[in-house]
């Protein structure tokens, strides 16, 4: 390391080939499993490298090692236990809504005749933004340049006529 820290590239690779095999038996030791060991060996071969200008060459070497290899584990382990306390996995989650009355099928209208008449019962403009974007399921834009109208002026057209429908087809069914 003193030589690596002095700019020997041929020694400081040296260093790193020989460091490899220990550090994996220090973190191999410390992880109770061995599925991140080289991950680890890669994240400390990473910290002594953008570390060794702290290295105290009047110190030994591998007590220094081993900190920084026992510093970069525990970190490790704390990020996969924040992960796995986080995670959910094997655990099915559904698609849609649990309950029936969330989905568009069980909300479709089963009278086409009174759907029909109320269509008709509705004024000019909101006739015309349902069956564009409702019935023939127009774009906005293409039911704004078929219509003339803006496509403001459609959303709020088409809202308001929905409820109209709504209304008065909830009155009809209704004892």
């Amino acid at each position: 390391m003193r030589a690596a820290q002095d700019g020997d590239n041929a020694a400081y690779l040296r260093l790193l080939t020989e460091i490899t095999p220990v550090l994996r038996r220090i973190v191999g030791r410390l992880l109770s499993t061995g599925s991140d060991v080289e991950d680890i060996v890669q994240e400390v071969l990473i910290t002594v490298h953008n570390a060794r200008a702290t290295y105290d060459p009047a110190r030994p070497f591998l007590p220094w090692l081993v900190v920084v290899t026992r510093s970069r584990t525990i970190d490790a382990m704390r990020r996969s236990g924040r992960r796995a306390a986080n995670e959910l996995s094997g655990i099915e989650l559904p698609e849609t809504f649990a309950e029936p009355s969330t989905y568009l099928a069980d909300e479709t209208y089963r009278d086409p005749d009174a759907l029909r008449e109320a269509i008709g019962q509705l004024p000019p403009g909101q006739r015309q933004a349902v069956e564009m974007l409702k019935l023939r399921e127009m774009s906005l834009k293409e039911a704004s340049v078929a219509s003339g109208m803006s496509i403001s002026a459609l959303k709020t057209a088409a809202h308001r006529g929905m409820a109209a429908l709504r209304k008065a087809l909830g009155a009809r069914t209704e004892p």
